[in-house]
């Protein structure tokens, strides 16, 4: 059994009775054991083999029945604690499960323990908390693996989880796929419902929408799907089955937030090879939107929503909601002519630990997605080091952003395991 399938995979050869559960989460806990990455900081042993024992015996009773997976610490899972990498929650153990988790049990997932986040998912650049320390990049242990959702991109790139589970306000599921070489995807904002996600305490209460979603980790397109019908139910269907059919825009730097030469490289040759495949290029940004202009108003959302947790408005807000509804009309009627806009996740590929920054620049590429709450997704494509080719879909319709990242992987690669090679663009 190799431990690099994907969850689509693994999923129908326990259905064929080819792979048993119980054989698949016992490896899984070996891998977790031996790594060296410290993703995974909490499992739950006892229950997860009894029920993937249970799944052997019984017919499957969902499209995940029987697949070992993690998700990140913070969402309650029942039985384990919910830190947060925060010390004062070292003792929480939660005693239900959010409705993520509880949506993935009913699918037949198993949970077999949570993912490592920075703390109070306060970084997007690495993932590092005094309670369980720093996590690795499974390709190279020098460098970050992003954040804050970093324990669950290195759990798959490690091979320590079949599937994931995360979190995106500001890039924290994408920057962390571009960094670790695997697929993340940001959905529709309020597809995916929220309850459970939070610091242990008193239920928070949003009195507005902000563009926070959680959303799945894989090591394919397919397994990004799979995840949301089961967490965030059925979506409409992707407007293209076949690559050639597909309608792109693409920017790939801009001067705001220059790109390094190896991440221009890579994905200049990911659209070179696109384009030879048939999809129809569009170069430039949509009419009407002005990258700084919503990097900065992406900035004052995120500002926002940490204020809201203590009651405090920001000035400003009013004129700052007519910005963001603009940009988001401009996205929408950029997005009725175009199938999906293609950019880079983030400027660099995964930079070495550096205690002293937070790349804050980081943010200004996720951001074009995040402030109108669109579809994103990250796939691998090309270098030595994998760089993040982000898709963005139009509002609601995630299918078509995950269907260009699956077929794209045909002519850009796919998730790579670390030491077997890197991804690369496939001249066809």
């Amino acid at each position: 059994m190799t431990p690099f399938r994907t969850a689509t995979e693994v999923a129908a050869g326990i259905r064929r009775g080819e792979l048993s559960a119980r054989e698949l989460t016992e490896e899984l806990f070996a891998r977790i054991d031996a790594s060296t990455v410290n993703a995974v900081i909490a499992t739950c042993r006892d229950s997860a083999l009894e029920a993937a024992e249970e799944a052997d015996r019984t017919v499957a009773r969902g499209p995940l029945h029987g697949v070992p997976m993690t998700v990140k610490d913070a969402f309650a899972v029942r039985g384990l604690p919910t830190t947060w990498g925060e010390p004062a929650f070292a003792d929480c153990v939660a005693d239900e499960d959010a409705a993520v988790v509880e949506r993935l049990r009913a699918a037949g997932a198993i949970v077999v323990g949570k993912s490592n986040v920075h703390r109070m998912l306060a970084d997007f650049g690495r993932t590092e908390n005094p309670l369980h320390g720093r996590t690795l990049n499974p390709r190279d242990h020098t460098r970050t693996p992003g954040g804050s959702s970093g324990g669950a991109a290195a759990a798959l790139a490690d091979g320590l989880t079949y599937l994931e589970h995360g979190s995106d306000l500001a890039g924290s599921i994408r920057i962390p796929a571009a960094y670790c070489g695997v697929y993340g995807l940001k959905p529709t904002v309020g597809t995916v419902p929220l309850r459970g996600f939070q610091p242990p305490g008193p239920p928070a209460s949003l009195a507005r929408e902000f563009p926070l979603a959680v959303g799945p980790l894989a090591r394919s397109a397919a397994d990004l799907r799979l995840a949301l019908r089961v967490t965030g139910g059925p979506m409409r269907p992707s407007r293209r089955s076949r690559l050639d059919g597909f309608r792109a825009g693409v920017v790939l730097d801009d001067p705001a937030c220059p790109v390094t030469g190896e991440v221009g490289a890579a994905l200049s040759d990911a659209v070179d090879a696109l384009a030879r495949a048939g999809v129809r290029i569009r170069e430039g940004w949509p009419a009407d939107v002005d990258p700084i202009v919503q990097a900065e108003a992406f900035g004052f959302q995120v500002d926002l929503f940490f204020a809201s947790q203590d009651g405090r408005a920001p000035a400003g807000t009013a004129e700052q909601e007519r910005r963001r509804a603009a940009l988001t009309a401009a996205w929408d009627r950029y997005l009725a002519d175009v199938d999906v806009f293609l950019c880079p996740t983030v400027f660099t590929t995964a930079p070495a630990h550096d205690d002293r920054h937070r790349y804050d620049d980081q943010v200004f590429w996720i951001a074009q997605a995040s402030l109108p709450g669109l579809p994103a997704v990250s796939a691998p494509a090309g270098g030595a080091r994998p760089a993040g080719l982000q898709v963005v879909g139009p509002a609601h319709e995630d299918d078509t952003a995950i269907t260009f990242a699956e077929l794209a992987a045909d002519v850009i690669g796919g998730f790579v395991p670390p030491g077997e090679g890197s991804s690369r663009v496939l001249d066809r």
